[in-house]
């Protein structure tokens, strides 16, 4: 059922208000149970990592997200959007990435049209009548349509390793259009398959020996190879990429301390 602007405003305007306790909160009780949805190469299950943030005051449990809520995303024609890339970002050290800046969706007269804009934080996007959609300043994943990837994929890691064993070597155009086939927009693509890359040069060893393994070990800590791309790839994907699931409010196949969590309902 689709929620009136209104409803959809005070909505988001009630999180915004605990917002930053989930995400800046480092008290260890709020890291007792992971964020996440456990899949079959989780490693854990729901009893170390639920869809559900308890944090002091904030108590954020996203909804489940429909097939017809991903499909209504796709329905939004984004003005002006993300350029491709034409270079490898991983080539520079990683532009700063603010705590407290939203990427919001300005919404245009035109029905399901919008643009995406900067704000300094939530609050400021609200008071503008926009709709934040992601912590973090706007990138080459902001777009709706690439949200709808992050929704509809429970488990992002598998198809993209798939991608990326597929066209070890190149053509880098293969390897971009197998990450498009997902539903990703072409800048996000890039980002992701640039991400690939930096990473199997980086991580060459622990990934190869992780194969086989689960996402997780029993302590809840990320197997080695995924540790090693969130430490060497990690911070240009953020700062490029713009949406992570952390920064959007969704859980995955991933499981994380709930202290990296930024709270947000999507209702647009």
């Amino acid at each position: 059922m689709r929620r009136p602007r209104l409803a959809a405003l005070a909505v988001l305007a009630a999180v915004a208000l605990a917002a930053g306790s989930c995400g800046d909160t480092a008290a260890p009780a709020c890291d007792l149970i992971l964020f996440g949805r456990p899949g079959p190469s989780t490693g854990l299950g729901a009893d170390r990592c639920a869809p559900r943030c308890t944090c002091g005051d904030v108590d954020f449990e996203p909804p489940t997200y429909t097939a017809a809520d991903v499909a209504a995303l796709r329905a939004w024609a984004l003005l002006d959007p993300p350029p491709p890339l034409t270079d490898d970002p991983y080539a520079a050290p990683p532009p700063p990435v603010g705590d407290d800046a939203v990427c919001a969706v300005v919404r245009e007269p035109v029905a399901r049209q919008y643009r995406l804009r900067d704000y300094p934080t939530q609050a400021a996007a609200l008071a503008d009548g926009a709709v934040p959609t992601h912590f973090g300043v706007c990138g080459r994943c902001s777009p709706l349509a690439d949200l709808a990837v992050y929704m509809e994929q429970g488990d992002l890691t598998a198809p993209v390793r798939a991608c990326g064993l597929a066209f070890p070597s190149g053509p880098a155009a293969d390897h971009v259009q197998c990450l498009r086939d997902l539903g990703f927009t072409e800048p996000c693509a890039q980002i992701w398959y640039y991400n690939t890359v930096h990473t199997r040069a980086a991580c060459l060893a622990p990934c190869f020996a992780a194969l086989d393994q689960p996402y997780h070990l029993p302590d809840g800590s990320l197997n080695e190879c995924l540790r090693c791309d969130e430490v060497n790839s990690g911070p240009v994907f953020k700062a490029i990429a713009g949406r992570t699931r952390r920064n959007t409010g969704l859980p995955s196949a991933l499981c994380r301390p709930c202290s990296e969590v930024r709270p947000l309902i999507h209702a647009y």
